[in-house]
């Protein structure tokens, strides 16, 4: 078929999924889903779950192989490869890829704590890496990545990854020391919201509201909420003092949350999760060694 201006797909360069997780899914149906790349360019590979494999293909379209010899191939001529494996896996994966590797090959990363650094090291070679870190909210075109580049990635493959992650969200370059505590933001961040949502509806439904009257209030709520941050440009504090009258029910409820110190317990579970990345990315820095 011929492409057109308007049928031509944002990125036409092939592209390899090494992992098929569901950040891994995430990524490829936010590009499928708003046509940044044909079904066809993007293969995906794991260690041994065909079904999954199978699955993924059926889903969106996406090619897949599980025979070794075959995957070797992809991996040895794919110009862009995406690790999207469990961090648990990443140091033996990479010391086998680093073998295949030619200079020119970009690596993507989305493994959580595993840095350039490491991830050089564990190849072998100074491949051009950008480490990223997506959210899940990616699969509908939501998604808030961080990124940071080595010094190796060519402007050409720096505008690649650009358009990969704009494509399906917001995108925020930042030095490399910074990645850690933007996961423990926007990386795990969908999670914490997530979890409020529980909350919010349990309470409605224990309060005689319906399942999906009390889900259906709560999303509301969440979306509305963020929507007015979006629109307005004001900040939380100051859309927060707007609904909260003195002595009244909506302060009486934020009393309840100081009570459990919510403000501080938000912050310590986001630096939780910032050092938790790290104590990741130091395992992995100990097996490079």
């Amino acid at each position: 078929m011929c492409q057109t201006p308007q049928n031509r797909p944002l990125i036409d360069s092939a592209i390899t999924f090494y992992g098929a997780g569901s950040m891994a899914e995430a990524i490829v149906k936010g590009l499928i889903t708003r046509h940044v790349i044909h079904p066809e360019r993007i293969t995906m590979l794991n260690r041994s779950n065909v079904q999954r494999l199978e699955e993924l293909s059926q889903r969106y379209g996406v090619q897949f192989n599980s025979d070794a010899d075959a995957k070797h191939q992809i991996l040895k001529t794919s110009p862009v490869i995406v690790l999207a494996m469990k961090p648990k896996d990443a140091a033996k994966v990479l010391k086998e890829l680093g073998t295949m590797l030619s200079p020119d090959q970009l690596i993507i990363s989305v493994i959580a704590g595993l840095s350039i650094h490491t991830t050089q090291t564990l190849l072998g070679k100074n491949q051009p890496v950008a480490r990223t870190m997506p959210n899940t909210s990616a699969s509908i075109g939501l998604g808030s990545t961080g990124i940071s580049f080595s010094k190796e990635i060519s402007e050409e493959q720096r505008q690649l990854v650009l358009t990969l992650f704009e494509a399906v969200g917001q995108v925020t370059v930042i030095e490399e020391e910074k990645m850690d505590i933007l996961t423990g933001i926007s990386g795990s961040g969908p999670a914490y919201f997530y979890y409020m949502m529980e909350a919010m509806t349990a309470a409605g439904i224990r309060g005689g509201l319906s399942p999906e009257q009390s889900r259906d209030l709560t999303l509301q709520t969440i979306l509305g909420a963020a929507r007015m941050v979006q629109q307005t440009g004001e900040p939380p504090a100051s859309l927060r003092a707007k609904i909260t009258s003195p002595n009244g029910s909506t302060q009486a409820a934020l009393e309840t949350l100081d009570r459990g110190d919510f403000f501080e317990t938000v912050i310590a579970a986001v630096n939780r999760c910032a050092e938790r990345s790290k104590e990741m990315g130091a395992m992995l820095k100990e097996q490079a060694l």
